[in-house]
């Protein structure tokens, strides 16, 4: 079995990947291994593809960024005081092109990252960075399983 030095917990900074940083944070402990936290910044309502005037659905995704940017932030605090030592990375980009970056940069031996099954505003704001990356990725992936909670209109 390989050993696992290194891993990476891909946040996108949503309420879900909570429970990622949690199995993230289980596994190093565990392995005794470094942590990193990637933050990927990802703007679906810039230029590059996009010209719908949509302000109110831009704003309220800058809000629901902050607020789960804040949630994980008090659970890595947490966590570096009880003694795991976390780097934690924010980088702004397509979300495949910089997670492989920083994997193959970082020597990552075991990407955490999370599955779920995305509805069609999902893959507006994400993309289908799941599927690119496990054909793209060097090393080893540890799928963290949450399904989507029903949404009342």
């Amino acid at each position: 079995m390989a050993k696992i030095d290194r891993i990476l917990v891909v946040s996108r900074s949503t309420k879900s990947c909570q429970k990622t940083v949690h199995y993230g944070i289980s596994l190093a402990r565990q392995y005794n291994a470094e942590l990193f936290i990637l933050h990927v910044e990802h703007n679906p309502f810039g230029t590059k593809g996009w010209s719908l005037p949509i302000f109110s659905l831009e704003e309220d995704y800058k809000k629901l960024l902050q607020e789960a940017k804040k949630d994980l932030d008090r659970i890595i605090a947490q966590e570096k005081t009880a003694g795991l030592p976390i780097r934690e990375m924010i980088v702004t980009g397509e979300p495949t092109k910089e997670i492989v970056k920083v994997v193959e940069e970082e020597n990552i031996d075991l990407l955490v990252l999370l599955s779920h099954e995305e509805w069609h505003l999902e893959h507006f704001l994400f993309g289908r960075t799941n599927r690119e990356l496990v054909r793209k990725m060097p090393c080893s992936i540890f799928l963290v399983k949450k399904d989507p909670e029903p949404v009342a209109f």
